[in-house]
């Protein structure tokens, strides 16, 4: 944009992400203001290795729900296995398994830790171009099973699945999220 003097300004788009929205909003409007805290910091989420770049210097609170938000995604519609075929990146299952851990979600990280353990195994299959039809009925998907369920009983007792994680880890530590008013 040009300035009536010549001079070039930039606009920033600036956070929502405040201490008085975190202590003031509901649940819903919290988990929203956050979406599109991430939403403006990463854009477009694009694959896996892309995505682990663009989180990689987020604050570390916001890196663990950038991390996490596929796998809550994948839980709620597929399996374990397919989180690994659809997100099939060392790097970012790394940042995921880091950031379940910093949001508090112990259990579910070492759900997802044994998981990505048995994925390994599979890892060629996995990347392969027609995975999809390779896992169903393999022996990665009967492996899962266990994991899967124990997995989808821990978040069936959450109202939002991972994302309460996430709602209770802004509330308290809003400053590892890149609120600068704490």
């Amino acid at each position: 944009m040009q300035h009536a003097a010549g001079a070039e300004v930039i606009l920033h788009e600036v956070s929502a992400l405040t201490l008085k929205t975190i202590e003031s909003s509901s649940d819903d409007a919290l988990f929203a203001v956050l979406s599109k805290e991430l939403e403006r910091r990463i854009g477009r989420r694009g694959k896996a290795r892309e995505l682990a770049a663009k989180i990689r210097n987020l604050p570390i609170g916001l890196k663990a729900m950038a991390a996490t938000y596929e796998l809550d995604v994948s839980l709620a519609l597929d399996d374990l296995g397919w989180h690994f075929g659809n997100w099939h990146d060392h790097g970012l299952a790394e940042e995921t398994l880091r950031g379940l851990e910093e949001l508090g979600a112990a259990e579910l990280a070492e759900i997802f830790k044994a998981a990505f353990g048995l994925a390994i195994r599979y890892w060629n299959e996995l990347g392969s171009k027609n995975w999809t039809k390779w896992y169903n009925g393999s022996p990665l998907e009967k492996a899962m099973k266990p994991l899967n369920e124990k997995a989808w009983s821990i978040l069936k007792k959450n109202k939002t699945g991972i994302f309460d994680y996430w709602l209770a880890y802004a509330r308290k530590h809003p400053d590892r999220i890149g609120v600068v008013d704490a």
